[in-house]
């Protein structure tokens, strides 16, 4: 039971009022068949619109630290990445659909036309690292929105309690 108290509540914007008596559906709209009391339109898909337009992602691996101090191959990391990024779950079938660009010893570039996670990005250069022994040394850090950057790990050494 309703409350008299309360205020009425507006009727739904993709609804009809009980007010207005238009018999004739809208072109836009399309009338149930199930029954014939129904009287609720159903919305059809608008007629241009029906295949997805895919978003350009540019992720970037920036590894100058690591690869200034000659302990990380940007070269190797660059094949490792084309040989097991997958797409539509085959690896090594890149086509144009994703692009590796590799700028010297400082950083690369994956540009991609389909839907391709930063985060699985991240999960392939750390499976490189561990591959090459150097997970324990170097770790991936998000700098910002699209770009990850390879650091060493602060390591303090027990320098500090010796002096004392």
């Amino acid at each position: 039971m309703k409350n008299c108290t309360e205020p009425a509540r507006p009727p739904k914007a993709n609804l009809p009022s009980a007010s207005t008596s238009t018999n004739a559906p809208s072109p836009a709209t399309k009338t149930r068949h199930s029954s014939p009391d129904s009287s609720l339109p159903l919305k059809m898909a608008p007629a241009g619109k029906t295949a997805k337009t895919a978003a350009k992602h540019k992720f970037v691996i920036d590894y100058s630290r690591p690869a200034s101090d000659g302990v990380f191959d940007g070269a190797a990391f660059e094949k490792y990445l084309h040989d097991r990024i997958k797409v539509e779950g085959k690896t090594g079938q890149l086509g144009d659909s994703i692009k590796i660009h590799r700028n010297g010893d400082t950083n690369i570039t994956v540009t991609s036309n389909v839907a391709f996670s930063k985060r699985y990005l991240k999960y392939l250069t750390k499976k490189f690292l561990k591959k090459n022994t150097l997970r324990d040394w170097i770790r991936v850090v998000a700098t910002t929105k699209d770009n990850y950057q390879l650091r060493f790990y602060n390591i303090q050494t027990g320098d500090d309690e010796e002096e004392e």
